[in-house]
């Protein structure tokens, strides 16, 4: 992963060691997710209304699978488009330097002085490595998780030696990692499950001892995808590594090692007392996202049979209405004396949805933050305005970028 990692040979332990660590280690990860269990429904159901692409694609569904047949109203879906832009491009803007590195507060003025340049060369430097890495790209699946799910996973690794970066960053679906609550209050433990190929076994973890069972059959079927659990969690001031390969006959530790730093960056949008996973503004909006998908669907079907109508036929053996097709020019046969086909008047209209979409639709982007300066009353606003407004949304947001500002930017 990082530069910082300090690896450790799995190998110094007997097996029965081993094995007593595994289960331990997977008796944690159980717990950490059956803590998290009554999570999946809901964020199933943010991730259906709003962002069906990503989606709990290795939990619920094949990669590439359509997930917006039942969607009928894309207000919610463009609303967190918009809302993840807009996170990036305040927190972390691309191509833009978003930190900067200052003396710290026990250095005298003469010693800050002399130390500010070599920091600010420094702070160039880094921000170099960003924009050529994938930060922005992996960054912004972060902010679209941080939108609909609430909580957000950024893992923080290295890359192979004479990359364009030193930098590689991967954004974790929730449907991937398990997270564990630190008593500082921020998430400090974490547990990924990841399918790798033996190719990528060997990449990721160059010194690791593979089983045999393993080799011979990744060396069979190239594409066969092994399950090995990664977690990392503090201990004695440190955060350490352990991966452990998921073989059908014995589990293996594959590597371990230890971080001055957590490299899995874990933030939530806000958090409710007593819960480890953040809560999102797709979950308040969540009943009028729905609603308004509802709404928009019985007015496509109420177009529908305006269009093409309900009709009624006597059953007099002479007309089959299942050979009668209904568009212009169409010459329906019926028999002497008969009242033939004849449309059925519809009792009423479905005009009252209209009355409340415009509404349901104000509601979604209001609670993701899309009308940021609100509805204007004017032809135009004048600047006065403007500055206030933003100074009350900027307030009302205040507590959230707290807390990103805690939980993403600082580490």
């Amino acid at each position: 992963m990082t530069s910082s990692l300090k690896l450790m040979n799995p190998n110094e332990l007997s097996e029965a060691e081993q094995q007593a660590e595994i289960q331990i280690l997977i008796e944690r990860y159980e717990r950490a997710k059956s803590r998290r269990e009554n999570w999946s429904n809901h964020w199933q159901d943010c991730y259906d209304y709003t962002l069906p692409q990503r989606g709990q694609s290795n939990q619920f569904g094949g990669a590439g699978a359509s997930r917006v047949n039942n969607l009928y109203d894309g207000t919610a879906l463009d609303a967190v488009d918009q809302l993840a832009a807009s996170l990036l491009g305040n927190l972390t803007p691309t191509w833009t330097q978003w930190f900067g590195l200052v003396p710290g507060p026990e250095l005298s003025e003469e010693e800050a002085s002399n130390i500010a340049q070599v920091l600010e060369k420094i702070a160039r430097k880094i921000q170099t490595h960003l924009d050529h890495s994938n930060f922005s790209v992996e960054m912004h699946q972060c902010f679209l998780d941080l939108a609909v799910g609430g909580t957000s996973t950024l893992y923080f690794e290295e890359t192979q030696v004479g990359s364009m970066s030193a930098f590689k960053f991967s954004a974790v679906p929730l449907s991937e990692v398990m997270l564990e609550e630190g008593d500082n209050g921020f998430l400090d433990g974490s547990f990924r499950t990841i399918l790798l190929t033996l190719s990528q076994l060997n990449k990721r973890y160059p010194n690791a001892e593979i089983p045999y069972d393993v080799l011979r059959q990744g060396e069979q079927d190239p594409q066969l995808r092994f399950e090995v659990l990664e977690s990392i969690l503090p201990r004695n001031g440190t955060y350490e590594l352990k991966a452990v390969l998921l073989s059908e006959t014995l589990p293996v530790i594959l590597q371990t090692g230890s971080f001055v730093q957590n490299p899995a960056i874990s933030f939530r949008w806000t958090k409710s007392p007593g819960e480890i996973y953040g809560r999102s503004p797709v979950m308040k909006a969540l009943p009028d996202i729905k609603t308004a998908n509802k709404v928009v669907e019985l007015i496509l079907k109420n177009a529908s049979i305006a269009v093409t109508g309900i009709w009624q036929a006597d059953d007099d053996g002479v007309l089959n209405p299942a050979n009668i097709e209904l568009v212009p020019g169409a010459i329906i046969p019926k028999a002497v004396g008969s009242q033939g086909l004849k449309a059925l008047d519809m009792p009423g209209r479905f005009d009252v949805s209209e009355l409340i979409l415009s509404d349901l639709r104000q509601r979604i982007r209001h609670a993701l933050l899309t009308d940021k300066l609100g509805p204007v009353d004017g032809a135009r606003m004048s600047a006065t305005e403007v500055v206030e407004r933003s100074t009350e949304i900027t307030m009302l947001l205040g507590a959230t970028y707290g807390r990103l500002q805690s939980e993403l930017l600082t580490p």
